[in-house]
């Protein structure tokens, strides 16, 4: 998936979220800490790829990460989502609560759009089978971009 692709995933889903009141931190929250926060993770995942939007930025993490695990195996797992919300439980970190939600939903929403490429991505590492539900063709930027467009409008409308 593209970085506009992820990019539209995740407002989509935080508005969807919002709306059908699913989480009381983010049905609460405000709109734009709910929407920055997706934001601001909704790319993370794919620090294991120097090349990628975020990778290019932070090579310096990138490449080991990548070296060490390669591209869609740790950072798009269930096991570093748990680490990353048990950090947060135990630090006690200092950033509103919607926020910290919002954060969760953007990483989450990057994971779940994986899972709708071909290629698919080990949601257990490391367990390695890959999970995929094939909707959206790597090849296919147009169909991904209908697809992120109709999925927020129709979050909007909701």
């Amino acid at each position: 998936m593209t970085t506009e692709g992820h990019i539209c995933f995740a407002i989509s889903s935080i508005i969807l979220i919002k709306k059908i009141k699913l989480i009381n931190f983010i049905t609460s929250g405000d709109w734009w800490h709910v929407i920055l926060g997706s934001l601001i993770t909704c790319l993370l995942p794919d620090i294991d790829h120097p090349k990628s939007f975020i990778g290019k930025r932070f090579k310096w993490l990138s490449i080991p990460i990548y070296k060490l695990f390669g591209h869609r195996s740790f950072t798009h797992s269930l096991l570093l989502i748990i680490i990353i919300i048990i950090y947060v439980n135990i630090r006690k970190i200092n950033i509103s609560v919607d926020v910290i939600y919002a954060m969760i939903i953007g990483y989450i929403s990057h994971i779940i759009a994986d899972i709708l490429t071909p290629a698919g991505i080990p949601l257990f590492w490391p367990y390695s089978k890959k999970f995929s539900i094939p909707i959206i063709k790597k090849s296919n930027v147009r169909l991904e971009r209908l697809i992120s467009i109709i999925i927020i409008i129709y979050a909007i409308q909701y």
